[in-house]
């Protein structure tokens, strides 16, 4: 993976370079994937399994970024940099995104429009995300 990418996002002042923290990434991984398996509970409410999904996959996509040793402040640009830090095809990380947008409404305008099929398929790239980034090992 391309790091120049990255940087070209440091350089419009969209990313910030940062020292890497074990610590960090390590509290960042293991909340993402507490969330992931509750999200996974049929039992929970839908909107609960919704805020689920979509904390566990922002907090496994930061992990991505800060192991990088960049940080965003911006969550859907964290998103979007999934396909520099973790190789992530468009197809995939737009699904998070797409959630992303759905939270925002929620959020900012009350309106919370959830299906099935976004939690289910936000689970299925969320259980990506927790694969590759045990691929990446230790930070050195």
């Amino acid at each position: 993976m391309t790091s120049k990418n990255l940087e070209n996002l440091v350089k419009i002042d969209k990313l910030k370079k940062e020292p890497v923290s074990q610590k960090e990434f390590d509290g960042l991984v293991e909340s993402g994937r507490a969330r992931l398996a509750d999200a996974r509970k049929s039992s929970l409410a839908i909107e609960s399994r919704f805020d689920l999904s979509y904390n566990a996959s922002h907090a496994l996509a930061l992990a991505a970024l800060r192991w990088h040793g960049y940080r965003s402040d911006n969550r859907y640009l964290v998103f979007q940099c999934l396909q520099y830090t973790l190789g992530l095809a468009p197809e995939h990380w737009r699904i998070l995104a797409l959630g992303h947008e759905r939270r925002n409404l929620a959020e900012y305008q009350g309106h919370l429009e959830i299906e099935e099929k976004l939690i289910v398929d936000m689970i299925k790239v969320t259980e990506m995300l927790s694969k590759k980034l045990s691929s990446l090992g230790k930070i050195s």
